[in-house]
Protein backbone atom coordinates (compact mmCIF):
# COMPACT_ATOMS: atom_id res chain seq x y z
CA UNK A 1 0.00 0.00 0.00
CA UNK A 2 1.38 3.40 -1.16
CA UNK A 3 -1.78 5.69 0.78
CA UNK A 4 0.40 6.54 3.64
CA UNK A 5 3.64 6.78 2.64
CA UNK A 6 4.69 10.65 2.56
CA UNK A 7 4.94 11.29 -0.90
CA UNK A 8 1.44 10.02 -1.01
CA UNK A 9 0.21 12.73 1.54
CA UNK A 10 1.72 15.57 -1.00
CA UNK A 11 0.50 14.27 -4.08
CA UNK A 12 -2.94 13.98 -2.29
CA UNK A 13 -2.85 17.35 -0.58
CA UNK A 14 -2.68 19.15 -4.38
CA UNK A 15 -5.83 16.88 -5.26
CA UNK A 16 -7.95 18.15 -3.21
CA UNK A 17 -7.29 21.69 -3.08
CA UNK A 18 -10.01 22.10 -5.91
CA UNK A 19 -13.07 19.84 -3.90
CA UNK A 20 -11.62 21.18 -0.48
CA UNK A 21 -10.11 23.94 -0.96
CA UNK A 22 -10.92 25.81 2.22
CA UNK A 23 -9.58 22.37 4.13
CA UNK A 24 -6.52 22.85 2.30
CA UNK A 25 -5.63 26.25 2.92
CA UNK A 26 -6.29 26.51 6.02
CA UNK A 27 -3.80 23.59 6.73
CA UNK A 28 -1.47 25.31 4.85
CA UNK A 29 -2.04 28.64 6.41
CA UNK A 30 -1.58 27.31 10.44
CA UNK A 31 1.89 25.98 9.06
CA UNK A 32 2.94 29.15 7.59
CA UNK A 33 2.02 31.22 10.74
CA UNK A 34 3.72 28.46 13.27
CA UNK A 35 7.11 28.71 10.73
CA UNK A 36 6.53 32.81 10.54
CA UNK A 37 7.11 32.72 15.15
CA UNK A 38 10.97 32.33 14.02
CA UNK A 39 11.16 35.35 11.30
CA UNK A 40 8.43 36.46 8.73
CA UNK A 41 11.30 37.30 6.66
CA UNK A 42 11.33 34.27 4.23
CA UNK A 43 14.98 34.91 2.77
CA UNK A 44 16.23 34.39 6.33
CA UNK A 45 13.48 31.78 7.80
CA UNK A 46 14.03 28.36 5.66
CA UNK A 47 10.95 26.55 7.20
CA UNK A 48 8.54 29.90 6.31
CA UNK A 49 10.32 29.45 2.81
CA UNK A 50 9.80 25.93 2.64
CA UNK A 51 5.97 26.39 3.97
CA UNK A 52 5.33 29.65 1.37
CA UNK A 53 7.33 27.21 -1.53
CA UNK A 54 4.28 24.27 -0.49
CA UNK A 55 1.14 26.70 -0.16
CA UNK A 56 2.48 27.78 -3.85
CA UNK A 57 2.35 24.65 -5.22
CA UNK A 58 -1.40 23.80 -4.11
CA UNK A 59 -1.85 27.84 -5.54
CA UNK A 60 -2.87 29.17 -2.49
CA UNK A 61 -3.34 33.19 -2.89
CA UNK A 62 -0.90 35.56 -1.78
CA UNK A 63 -3.05 37.23 0.11
CA UNK A 64 -3.97 33.69 2.32
CA UNK A 65 -0.21 34.07 2.72
CA UNK A 66 0.45 37.46 3.97
CA UNK A 67 -2.18 36.79 6.20
CA UNK A 68 -1.01 33.79 7.59
CA UNK A 69 2.52 35.73 8.10
CA UNK A 70 1.61 37.90 10.13
CA UNK A 71 -0.62 36.17 12.05
CA UNK A 72 2.64 34.19 12.89
CA UNK A 73 4.41 37.00 13.94
CA UNK A 74 1.77 38.43 15.93
CA UNK A 75 1.01 41.52 13.65
CA UNK A 76 -2.55 40.19 13.45
CA UNK A 77 -4.71 40.06 16.70
CA UNK A 78 -6.80 36.84 17.22
CA UNK A 79 -6.32 33.28 19.00
CA UNK A 80 -2.35 31.83 18.21
CA UNK A 81 -2.16 28.62 16.67
CA UNK A 82 -0.54 25.83 18.45
CA UNK A 83 1.13 22.48 17.58
CA UNK A 84 0.19 19.48 19.29
CA UNK A 85 0.76 16.18 18.64
CA UNK A 86 -1.29 13.14 19.28
CA UNK A 87 0.18 9.10 19.77
CA UNK A 88 -2.63 6.19 18.64
CA UNK A 89 -2.50 2.61 18.09
CA UNK A 90 -4.78 1.49 14.94
CA UNK A 91 -5.04 -2.90 14.35
CA UNK A 92 -2.29 -4.56 13.29
CA UNK A 93 -0.20 -2.81 15.84
CA UNK A 94 0.20 0.47 13.48
CA UNK A 95 1.25 3.38 15.33
CA UNK A 96 0.41 6.78 13.97
CA UNK A 97 1.75 10.32 15.61
CA UNK A 98 -0.15 12.92 14.20
CA UNK A 99 0.49 16.71 14.33
CA UNK A 100 -2.03 19.42 14.36
CA UNK A 101 -1.58 22.89 14.07
CA UNK A 102 -4.50 24.40 15.63
CA UNK A 103 -6.38 27.73 17.64
CA UNK A 104 -8.95 25.19 19.55
CA UNK A 105 -7.56 22.66 21.46
CA UNK A 106 -10.61 20.83 22.52
CA UNK A 107 -11.90 20.43 19.29
CA UNK A 108 -8.39 19.34 18.04
CA UNK A 109 -8.58 16.59 20.46
CA UNK A 110 -11.77 15.16 20.37
CA UNK A 111 -11.53 15.02 16.57
CA UNK A 112 -8.42 13.10 16.44
CA UNK A 113 -9.30 10.74 19.02
CA UNK A 114 -12.99 10.14 17.60
CA UNK A 115 -10.59 8.97 14.28
CA UNK A 116 -8.97 6.99 16.11
CA UNK A 117 -11.63 5.01 18.20
CA UNK A 118 -14.04 4.72 15.41
CA UNK A 119 -10.88 2.48 13.24
CA UNK A 120 -10.55 0.60 15.95
CA UNK A 121 -7.72 2.34 17.71
CA UNK A 122 -6.92 4.26 20.48
CA UNK A 123 -4.62 6.99 21.80
CA UNK A 124 -1.07 5.44 23.46
CA UNK A 125 2.17 6.80 23.92
CA UNK A 126 4.48 5.12 20.53
CA UNK A 127 7.18 8.61 20.31
CA UNK A 128 9.35 5.73 21.44
CA UNK A 129 9.91 4.38 18.28
CA UNK A 130 10.17 7.37 16.35
CA UNK A 131 13.56 9.36 16.18
CA UNK A 132 13.35 13.33 14.59
CA UNK A 133 15.17 13.68 11.45
CA UNK A 134 15.02 15.91 8.35
CA UNK A 135 13.64 14.40 5.26
CA UNK A 136 13.96 16.16 2.36
CA UNK A 137 12.55 14.48 -0.84
CA UNK A 138 13.62 14.69 -4.75
CA UNK A 139 11.09 13.48 -7.82
CA UNK A 140 13.02 11.68 -10.38
CA UNK A 141 12.10 14.17 -12.95
CA UNK A 142 13.91 17.00 -10.78
CA UNK A 143 17.04 14.89 -10.61
CA UNK A 144 16.66 14.39 -14.42
CA UNK A 145 16.16 18.19 -15.28
CA UNK A 146 19.88 18.44 -13.60
CA UNK A 147 21.26 15.40 -15.83
CA UNK A 148 22.71 14.02 -11.86
CA UNK A 149 23.60 10.43 -11.86
CA UNK A 150 22.07 9.10 -8.96
CA UNK A 151 24.96 7.38 -7.36
CA UNK A 152 27.22 10.49 -7.48
CA UNK A 153 24.60 12.53 -5.77
CA UNK A 154 24.82 9.78 -3.27
CA UNK A 155 28.48 9.67 -2.71
CA UNK A 156 28.01 13.52 -2.57
CA UNK A 157 25.33 13.60 0.23
CA UNK A 158 27.48 10.97 2.04
CA UNK A 159 30.82 13.49 2.01
CA UNK A 160 27.36 15.87 3.36
CA UNK A 161 26.90 13.67 6.82
CA UNK A 162 23.66 12.37 5.74
CA UNK A 163 21.75 9.41 7.68
CA UNK A 164 20.67 7.77 4.73
CA UNK A 165 19.66 7.89 1.03
CA UNK A 166 16.58 5.53 -0.05
CA UNK A 167 15.65 5.48 -3.79
CA UNK A 168 12.00 4.85 -4.03
CA UNK A 169 9.62 4.58 -7.08
CA UNK A 170 8.79 8.33 -6.87
CA UNK A 171 11.98 9.81 -6.75
CA UNK A 172 14.43 9.54 -3.74
CA UNK A 173 14.13 10.58 0.14
CA UNK A 174 16.94 11.82 1.90
CA UNK A 175 17.29 11.53 5.56
CA UNK A 176 19.92 13.90 7.93
CA UNK A 177 20.35 14.54 11.30
CA UNK A 178 18.19 17.42 12.43
CA UNK A 179 21.43 19.95 12.93
CA UNK A 180 22.23 18.74 9.39
CA UNK A 181 19.12 19.81 7.77
CA UNK A 182 19.32 23.13 6.67
CA UNK A 183 23.21 22.59 5.16
CA UNK A 184 22.26 19.57 3.26
CA UNK A 185 18.82 21.48 1.82
CA UNK A 186 21.32 24.36 0.90
CA UNK A 187 23.57 22.48 -0.92
CA UNK A 188 21.24 20.77 -2.89
CA UNK A 189 19.07 24.26 -3.55
CA UNK A 190 22.62 24.93 -5.09
CA UNK A 191 22.68 22.04 -7.52
CA UNK A 192 19.71 23.88 -8.53
CA UNK A 193 17.46 21.26 -7.38
CA UNK A 194 14.36 22.01 -5.60
CA UNK A 195 12.51 19.46 -3.40
CA UNK A 196 8.91 17.72 -3.64
CA UNK A 197 9.43 18.55 0.17
CA UNK A 198 11.68 19.41 3.01
CA UNK A 199 10.61 18.84 6.45
CA UNK A 200 11.50 17.80 9.99
CA UNK A 201 9.64 14.68 10.17
CA UNK A 202 9.02 12.05 12.87
CA UNK A 203 10.91 8.45 11.50
CA UNK A 204 9.97 5.19 13.22
CA UNK A 205 12.92 3.11 14.21
CA UNK A 206 11.08 -0.32 14.12
CA UNK A 207 8.98 -0.52 11.22
CA UNK A 208 5.79 -3.03 10.06
CA UNK A 209 4.67 -4.13 6.49
CA UNK A 210 0.53 -3.28 6.05
CA UNK A 211 -1.60 -6.49 5.38
CA UNK A 212 -4.86 -6.61 3.37
CA UNK A 213 -6.59 -6.87 6.15
CA UNK A 214 -6.04 -4.04 7.30
CA UNK A 215 -5.29 -1.89 4.12
CA UNK A 216 -8.97 -0.45 3.29
CA UNK A 217 -9.21 0.88 7.15
CA UNK A 218 -6.16 2.08 6.94
CA UNK A 219 -6.92 3.97 3.73
CA UNK A 220 -9.93 5.58 5.34
CA UNK A 221 -8.21 6.73 8.37
CA UNK A 222 -5.46 8.79 6.73
CA UNK A 223 -7.97 9.89 4.55
CA UNK A 224 -9.86 11.35 6.92
CA UNK A 225 -6.46 13.03 9.26
CA UNK A 226 -6.58 14.80 5.56
CA UNK A 227 -10.05 16.21 5.64
CA UNK A 228 -9.51 17.19 9.07
CA UNK A 229 -8.24 21.04 9.43
CA UNK A 230 -6.40 20.46 12.33
CA UNK A 231 -4.17 17.39 11.13
CA UNK A 232 -1.12 19.25 9.65
CA UNK A 233 0.47 16.09 8.80
CA UNK A 234 0.95 12.65 10.51
CA UNK A 235 3.86 9.55 10.74
CA UNK A 236 3.27 5.88 10.76
CA UNK A 237 5.60 2.72 11.58
CA UNK A 238 4.60 1.67 7.73
CA UNK A 239 6.96 0.93 5.46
Amino acid sequence: MSGHSKWATTHRQKELVDAKRGVVFTKFANIISIAARQGGDPDSNPALRSAIDRARAVSMPKDNILRAIKKGTGELGGEQVEELFYEGILPGGIQVVVKCLTDNKNRSAAAVRHLFTKNGGSFSSVLWNFSQLGVIRLATAEIASQKLNHEELELELIDQQIVDFIKEPEGISIYTEVVNFQKINDFLEKKGLHSESAEIEYVAKDKIELNSEHSEKMNKFFAELDDNEDASTYYSNLL
